[in-house]
């Protein structure tokens, strides 16, 4: 389990990230969705689109030589960029008291777990403050 609640503190473990907090000092937790940029494929396929039309008005290629490899470039992009399924990065972030910002990169699978226990850890910092009020 990544995220640890005990009664008077907040402990992270992920891969090689640890941190520890006491529940005083975090004043923001939450999970972060950025979605994944593709400037490798989308430069791959602008170069090769610029080569094939190169090769289509300049040079001395007859019967559409140039045709064949750009589609095998084409496709080969195209594998690249739908192969992997995931298409939003996750993160763990931490606001302290301290004006000090922490933000983990998980993986996808695991951000359904690490979800169920930042929820968890809110539902009791919430019922410690409504005891503190009351």
């Amino acid at each position: 389990m990544p995220l640890t609640v005990f009664s008077d503190k907040v402990r992270f473990r992920y891969k090689s990230k640890n941190w520890q907090y006491h529940f005083d000092e975090i004043k923001e937790i939450g999970l972060l969705k950025k979605k994944k940029k593709y400037f490798l494929e989308n430069g791959a396929f602008l170069a090769v689109t610029a080569a094939t039309y190169y090769c289509m008005l300049f040079s001395n290629l007859m019967d559409l030589y140039y045709i064949i490899p750009a589609i095998l470039c084409y496709s080969f992009i195209l594998a690249m960029r739908f192969g992997n399924k995931a298409e939003f990065a996750y993160f763990v972030f931490v606001k302290d008291i301290y004006q000090n910002k922490i933000r983990t990169k998980i993986a996808t699978k695991d951000r359904i777990l690490v979800g169920k226990q930042i929820d968890s850890y809110l539902d009791l910092q919430f019922e410690r403050s409504i005891k503190r009020t009351a």
